[in-house]
Formats: C-alpha cells, structure tokens, sequence
C-alpha cells in the first residue's frame, strides 16, 4: 500500500514489535499476525478475517493511522489491510488488528469503526471505501504476492520489501493482489441475510462490504 495527498512517512514502524511490520506491505503483514495470533493461541484460524480496504479511484481516508503528519493522523492510502477477529464468547466484542493505527492494539470493531473509518464524516463519493472480508483459512491457501506492485517503471523498489520469502498461493499462484484491491462500491453487498453473509467462509475472494453496514456483517455471522 501507499499513501498520497495528505502526506506520509513511509519509514514509519510498529511499535508492537512483537508482530513483523514493513512499511508499505500491510497485505504481507496481516498475513504473518493472522499466522501469529494463531501460533501464540490469542486467537483460533475460523475466527479471524483479512478485511482489504479500498475503492474503484485508490484513495481511502483513514484516521489515527501513524505514516500521517497531521494532527488527527488522517491519511489517504491506496488500499489498507486490517485483520479483524470475531469473538463468540458471551458478550466479548469483536477485535481490530491494524499495525498501522495509533489507536489501541487491539482495538474493539466499534471503536475503530468511530475513529478510524468515521462513517459519520461527509465524504465526496470517490472516498467511500469499500471492505473486501477474506475468511483468514482461505486467505492462506490462495493468496500470493510477487510484490511486483511495489515496483516503479524502471524496476526499482517504491518500498524496501520484507527480508523473507514472497508468499505463494498453495495452487502455484505467484501474484493475485490485484484480485483483492480491485472493489467497487456497485458490488457491495445488498442482502445482509444469512446465506449471503455466510459465503465469506467459501468465497476464495470473500465478499464485500459497504462502510455502513461493516458492523453488522460482523454481527450477523451464524457459524
């Protein structure tokens, strides 16, 4: 992901340095938390979600989020990955990892959804973002990245890349992001009933979502 307008630091880092962070490949990056969450036991594979944020122009606004220099840490990135975790116990509230915010991590879906996503803030409609949920167990087996996205015309890198190993897809598949930023607020789900939530756990690109209407997603999902 990069971020333009508003202004960024792209070397900014984590500060949970506990989880891997490389500025610039959040996709990557919550793809190696969703595997630790899992391995440290803080969380169980079906109940974790990858949520691809974006739109049909690439400009997303954001807040609280620590690559911006203003003072509400409003930013504008061409797409941005969170994990979001469902919690099915008693009256626990589902959870937001995002290595990118300065708000607390993790924060609770509402809170993040009021500061950071503010979809009560009045946006011109080439800013509306749309979220693209991906059961984090499908996530693993299809996704891969080359990180050829991160390179400009003459093959140099825009963003110094991770020290590890590119990801590849279980079928072979080398590089599919596109596939996940690609969204339009057109193909946003209409039907929140129980059938159409529910296809997140076999849809290979998961579903998407409207601003509106995340919070709800999240509470409406039966298994």
């Amino acid at each position: 992901m990069m971020a333009s307008s508003l202004g960024s630091d792209s070397s900014t880092s984590s500060d949970v340095p506990q989880f891997h962070h490389t500025p610039c490949y959040c996709e990557e990056n919550v793809y190696l938390l969703c595997k630790k969450l899992c391995a440290d036991k803080v969380a169980d594979v079906s109940d974790l979600f990858v949520v691809f944020i974006s739109n049909e122009n690439k400009h997303v606004p954001l807040w609280h989020q620590k690559a911006s220099h203003r003072a509400d840490g409003v930013i504008l990135w061409d797409y941005h990955v969170i994990c979001i975790q469902r919690r099915k116990e008693g009256k626990s509230m589902d959870l937001v990892w995002d290595l990118d915010s300065s708000l607390p991590f993790p924060s609770t879906l509402s809170s993040y959804i009021s500061e950071s996503i503010r979809p009560s803030f009045e946006l011109f409609s080439e800013f509306q973002r749309v979220f693209r949920i991906v059961h984090a167990p499908i996530f693993f087996r299809y996704f891969a990245s080359d990180r050829r996205h991160m390179k400009d015309s003459q093959g140099n890198w825009m963003a110094n890349p991770p020290e590890y190993e590119v990801i590849v897809a279980e079928d072979g598949n080398v590089h599919n992001l596109n596939e996940y930023i690609e969204m339009s607020t057109k193909d946003v789900l209409k039907d929140l009933g129980e059938d159409k939530i529910n296809a997140v756990f076999t849809k290979k690109f998961g579903l998407l979502v409207g601003e509106s209407r995340l919070e709800q997603f999240f509470s409406s999902i039966s298994q």
